[in-house]
């Protein structure tokens, strides 16, 4: 079935290549139930990432309406005013409804003290309305670590080497509904200065980590039974996203490492590998219908 999304926006059409249908507002003629999911889309390149997440949401029954929302605080340096004054919503226009899911992207503030972002304490108003207002939250890359911050007090730690490729994983807590139907490894991809302490998580009560990997380290973590979920890494990256940050950090003349697991015989100038498109799929379809549609349908 079909997502619902305000009429002109580009993922649109980028995905209707593709085969995903994805419906305007204005043209839709769906007139039942929906659940309503709202994203804080707080990566540079928006439509890449708007893109990215209507994909992954693409893949279940249900009709859902997305609505975008901006960090009113922040101003783009990336994407048009224009484009974000057209699609995005502001925390003000949204903090009185009720939402049946929120996601919240990663950000390339990792090297940031949470406290310097300059759109710090307009984010922390929206995790403590997300509370209260939605059935379930997924935290995605740096804000995974950033909700973990704010809501537990577990700090992020800075590496030497970036974490850059497709990383095996396995499967911690198997009657976790998220988990459902998982392999027992599958792979994800990160791209990452930061990582947590697992024991810091384990010492929390509240907490439980799904899942973790050798070299990645913890990827999974749940909060509140569900209400909260954290994943370290990118499962919702297209197939080139990691190409093009490898060959944009090249241009930049910083020598990154090649992404590991990722271009054939890991040569950047062939093919890449996709390994995580099952997995992907599966992990946000579970997370649709066991913690945030609640019997709405």
């Amino acid at each position: 079935m079909p997502l619902i999304v305000q009429d002109g926006l580009p993922a649109i059409d980028i995905l209707a290549k593709e085969g995903i249908t994805v419906e305007s507002d204005k043209t839709t003629s769906y007139s039942g139930k929906l659940l309503h999911i709202a994203i804080v889309n707080l990566m540079p390149i928006k439509i890449q990432t708007e893109t990215d997440f209507l994909r992954i949401l693409s893949n279940t029954p249900l009709h859902i309406a997305i609505d975008f929302i901006q960090m009113k605080s922040h101003k783009s340096k990336n994407t048009s005013a224009e484009h974000i004054a057209k699609f995005y919503k502001c925390f003000d226009d949204i903090s009185t409804k009720h939402y049946d899911g929120l996601i919240i992207t990663g950000a390339p503030l990792e090297m940031v003290k949470y406290e310097d972002v300059d759109y710090w304490a307009e984010l922390s108003r929206v995790i403590d309305w997300s509370k209260t207002s939605v059935n379930s939250t997924f935290y995605v890359c740096w804000a995974a670590f950033a909700g973990l911050y704010y809501n537990y007090g577990i700090d992020k730690h800075i590496i030497d080497k970036k974490i850059s490729g497709v990383f095996r994983h396995k499967v911690l807590e198997r009657q976790c509904s998220l988990l459902r139907g998982f392999d027992d490894e599958f792979y994800v991809p990160h791209s990452r200065f930061i990582v947590l302490d697992k024991n810091e998580i384990l010492s929390d009560s509240r907490l439980t980590i799904l899942s973790e990997g050798e070299k990645a380290g913890v990827y999974l973590v749940m909060g509140e039974n569900g209400k909260e979920f954290y994943a370290t890494g990118h499962s919702e990256y297209s197939p080139l996203t990691l190409d093009t940050e490898y060959k944009r950090d090249t241009m930049r003349g910083l020598n990154p490492a090649i992404p590991e697991n990722y271009y054939k015989n890991d040569n950047p100038d062939g093919e890449v590998i996709v390994r995580w498109r099952a997995h992907a799929n599966l992990l946000f379809t579970n997370w649709i219908h066991h913690y945030v549609n609640q019997g709405k349908f």
